[in-house]
């Protein structure tokens, strides 16, 4: 027996979007990772150049994740979204955006301790990335596991 992960026609749009998202912001967040470790030649990372890589992970993650909703929009057969994939949406949210939180305090006090700026630029691109991700991931098993709005 296969898994329904890959049965795509059964699968609705926005569950799409959340495998989409799910896989770009990890494979955005594994490139930078790569061409920014790969530069450090043994030097301390704060002194490692991250800003424009940082800048093109973010943005071909953001320019990905649109043409791929767009190709599955596209192929997809479901009418949109109905009240359920709207509250997986807002649960995912909700879940994803702790994430954010925790980054924006690390930031804070990261800036407090004045530590260099490529610590802090990292902390919240890492929050963002871990953000997308769980969010993505609460979507993806509230679809698969069925969803009970409290």
């Amino acid at each position: 027996m296969m898994s329904g992960l890959f049965y795509l026609d059964e699968v609705t749009h926005e569950e799409k979007r959340a495998w989409i998202l799910g896989f770009a912001a990890i494979a955005s967040y594994a490139v930078y990772l790569v061409l920014v470790l790969g530069r450090a030649g043994g030097r301390p990372l704060a002194e490692v150049p991250y800003v424009a890589t940082l800048l093109w992970t973010v943005g071909a993650s953001i320019a990905a994740s649109i043409v791929l909703s767009i190709l599955a929009a596209m192929l997809s057969k479901d009418a949109g979204k109905d009240q359920r994939d709207r509250e997986i949406g807002r649960f995912g949210e909700y879940v994803g955006h702790s994430f954010v939180v925790l980054g924006a305090v690390a930031a804070l006090l990261l800036a407090m301790a004045e530590v260099p700026h490529f610590w802090i630029a990292n902390a919240v691109y890492l929050a963002f990335t871990l953000s997308a991700i769980l969010g993505s991931t609460a979507r993806i098993f509230a679809y698969r596991r069925g969803f009970q709005p409290w």
